[in-house]
């Protein structure tokens, strides 16, 4: 009996000096996956454009009345001065009409008023009548030709009236769209088109908020790339689309490009400097004093403040005070505290 008991006080001794393997590793310090920063160096951006005209004008009839005749369709091609539309001009040669005898009345009353006149003067010099008649009808004769002037003007506005009928294309070029039908009652100045004047070609693109236009870039046409060069931006970001318009200046030779055709653009971020580091969105950190990430240094976590340039898919491109080669955690950051001891398992 003595020495069975014996036997087992030694076993509960050796198990009492015994240590559990998985109590052993929860005092190890956390493995952390790391990542090695390299300078970011340009990036480049690649969006799709639209081809337009560097002038592009809508059309519309300088007055109004309904459309009789239709020239055109979206997509032609048309010439300088080729009439586009036409609108029934009964109206406006009724206007011309009316102008044409009130001016006729208006110079038979200044032919009266000034042989009124000259009868005046004769009588005034045998004192058959007053000075002031004679006043008066000199005043008589200012007002026929004043009557007379504005008869003409407005025969004038019937006459250019008339000749505005005939909507003409204001230079060459093609209509990206025509609105107008024929029996459409139009208002002067209301388009009915849109003209892309021949000449210059533009890229028109839209950028991220976050991204300044740079002043060059390049397109693809076919299998090879024509430069483009910045000639405005918008002022202000779109408030729904948070993007920046900009258009782009193409080569002479770009010309015959087709107005409306998507672009394939590329740019390089004028963002892009030395300083710069390209990391995974995960090793930023954010805990209410800006975002930082979490540098290695003799084994241990420090926080480092940087400031975030652009965010992208699956990586941000930060602004630091480390340098090229220095580590960082790039997973489970919420985790860490400042100091504490880790392992690295490699990137």
């Amino acid at each position: 009996m003595r020495s069975a008991l014996a036997a087992l006080s030694c076993l509960l001794v050796l198990a009492g000096c015994s240590k559990p393997e998985n109590l052993a590793d929860e005092t190890r310090p956390p493995l952390v996956r790391t990542h090695t920063l390299t300078e970011a160096g340009q990036s480049n951006l690649t969006l799709t454009g639209t081809v337009r005209a560097r002038v592009e004008s809508p059309v519309a009839f300088q007055v109004g009345g309904r459309i009789a005749q239709r020239y055109v369709d979206a997509g032609q091609t048309v010439t300088e001065n080729q009439i586009l539309f036409e609108l029934d001009t009964r109206e406006l040669n009724e206007s011309v009409r009316g102008a044409k005898a009130d001016l006729a009345a208006a110079e038979a009353a200044v032919r009266n008023a000034d042989a009124d006149l000259k009868r005046h003067q004769q009588l005034v010099t045998i004192n058959a009548v007053s000075q002031q008649a004679l006043d008066r009808a000199h005043l008589g004769k200012q007002e026929a030709i004043a009557r007379r002037d504005s008869a003409q003007a407005r025969l004038t506005q019937a006459t250019i009236a008339l000749e505005h009928a005939g909507l003409k294309a204001p230079a060459a070029g093609t209509l990206l769209d025509v609105t107008g039908e024929v029996g459409q009652v139009v208002a002067p100045g209301t388009p009915i088109g849109t003209l892309a004047h021949a000449g210059e070609r533009e890229v028109e693109v839209y950028f991220p908020d976050d991204f300044t236009p740079p002043e060059r870039g390049e397109v693809w046409v076919g299998d090879s790339t024509l430069p483009l060069t910045l000639r405005e931006k918008a002022g202000a970001v779109d408030a729904r689309s948070r993007t920046l318009r900009a258009r782009y200046t193409l080569p002479l030779g770009a010309h015959d490009l087709l107005p409306g055709s998507v672009a394939r653009t590329r740019f390089t971020d004028a963002d892009s400097k030395p300083g710069l580091f390209a990391v995974p969105i995960a090793a930023l950190n954010e805990r209410g004093k800006g975002p930082v990430v979490w540098v290695i240094k003799d084994a241990k976590v420090l926080p480092v403040g940087v400031t975030v340039v652009r965010m992208e898919t699956e990586q941000a491109l930060i602004q630091t005070s480390l340098t090229a080669g220095e580590r960082i955690v790039a997973l489970g950051t919420h985790l860490l505290t400042e100091g504490q001891a880790v392992r690295e398992s490699g990137q």
